[in-house]
């Protein structure tokens, strides 16, 4: 857990690190936020189209392989997004960032799914998510460390130090996964025999007592639910978006404009986000209560996002609003992303999931460039919040009408 930990923090760094970078590439490029907007898009068609193909690899090589695979490619895309110049170069980076990442996140689902039990993979699942907030206290502070101090030495600006440097853990952390992972508990060498035996019996158990099988990609394709899921995941994908590549732009619109302080203050939410969530998903995996969980914590981040619309100038309350925001966006998340793999069952499991997150991808392309557009245009993000606080209340919706409690057995 604490390496698939560090690989999460280090994939949401190098994800949302153009976020305190669009500053000094505004400054020094000329990229205006409609192009910051479409490039964060691009990403997430990458996404798209690779995201289902690299989890039915995952489901006949195995996650270490498929990890190992992932990080090293978008490490290296990471690298070489430093030599984007112009917007045509900065749009390829980003979708090859987006092809080299696709798979990584349901891929660690599915890897959850086949050491824990679903009573306790809410619990693990929030653990995983640690590496959101992480890498927002970790990332943005490093981020702006990064091109406060170095912008210049050896000829490289700011934003070319930060896409090289930030490039380099996910190479080693890749390298440490080839090394250190198993793909299933029979295979870990520090379990005893009998804790081996005890894991097998418990996931079989539970297996067996979901009632829909699973069996291929096309059974799970054929469920209803999958796409219901799916149209879930597009709110929480629009959210997570707010948050991650827009609360530096947020907090800068409220009269911040220091980029070492602009890293600073973004890394505050995530403190207040890292707490709740693991609260939360505690309290969810001790109810086996999943809906509401996720459902309201949407609802109040949504609430979050209308009164930022409406809070553009006081950095105090845009700050108070940004943290309750992100303990909402995270608490929500985590719970909702523990449903797709509690509901579904089998070998079709991986490329389900893959499913969800894919179609979740489709609003996330879509959000940073309707919001890039609103912010080129109008001068404002107000609009933008508004419109992506009503897809995320859809998303809430839903999940309430669209999946009942009955279709998520688990047992205690």
């Amino acid at each position: 857990m604490p390496l698939l930990l560090a690989c999460y923090v280090v994939s949401f760094i190098d994800r949302t690190n153009i976020g305190i970078a669009q500053v000094r590439l505004h400054a020094d490029l000329g990229f205006s936020a409609g192009v910051y907007g479409l490039a964060v898009g691009l990403f997430f068609v990458g996404f798209i189209l690779f995201e289902v193909p690299s989890n039915m690899l995952l489901a006949k090589i195995g996650a270490r392989k498929t990890l190992v695979r992932i990080m090293l490619s978008w490490g290296a895309v990471t690298i070489l997004t430093s030599l984007a110049t112009t917007p045509t170069l900065f749009y390829g980076a980003r979708f090859l960032l987006g092809v080299a990442e696709a798979g990584f996140f349901p891929g660690a689902l599915y890897y959850l799914a086949q050491w824990f039990p679903s009573a306790r993979r809410t619990r693990m699942t929030a653990l995983f998510f640690l590496g959101v907030p992480l890498s927002g206290i970790i990332g943005s502070p490093l981020s702006g460390w990064i091109m406060h101090s170095l912008g210049g030495v050896g000829g490289l600006r700011d934003w070319q130090w930060l896409f090289v440097l930030e490039g380099v853990p996910p190479i080693v952390l890749g390298l440490l996964v080839l090394f250190l992972f198993q793909d299933k508990p029979s295979e870990a060498k520090w379990l005893s025999t009998a804790e081996k035996q005890l894991i097998t019996e418990d996931l079989a158990a539970d297996q067996e007592h979901k009632g829909t099988k699973h069996g291929s990609l096309l059974r799970a394709l054929r469920d209803p639910r999958v796409y219901i899921l799916g149209l879930v995941s597009c709110g929480a994908y629009t959210l997570a978006n707010a948050v991650s590549f827009w609360t530096p732009l947020i907090i800068n619109s409220a009269g911040v404009g220091n980029v070492l302080s602009l890293g600073l203050l973004s890394a505050i939410p995530p403190v207040l986000g890292m707490v709740v969530m693991l609260l939360v998903g505690r309290h969810s995996d001790r109810t086996l209560e999943r809906r509401w969980h996720a459902a309201g914590a949407e609802f109040f981040a949504a609430g979050c996002l209308i009164g930022l619309s409406f809070a553009t100038g006081n950095p105090y309350v845009v700050i108070v609003l940004l943290a309750l925001m992100t303990a909402a966006h995270y608490s929500g998340l985590t719970v909702f992303y523990s449903i797709p793999s509690i509901y579904l069952s089998g070998p079709g499991s991986a490329s389900g999931i893959a499913m969800v997150t894919t179609m979740g991808s489709f609003a996330a392309a879509a959000s940073p460039t309707m919001l890039g557009w609103i912010k080129t245009t109008t001068g404002k993000l107000d609009l933008g919040l508004q419109i992506s606080a009503a897809v995320v209340i859809l998303g809430g919706l839903i999940l309430l009408i669209g999946i009942p409690a009955r279709a998520l057995r688990e047992r205690a």
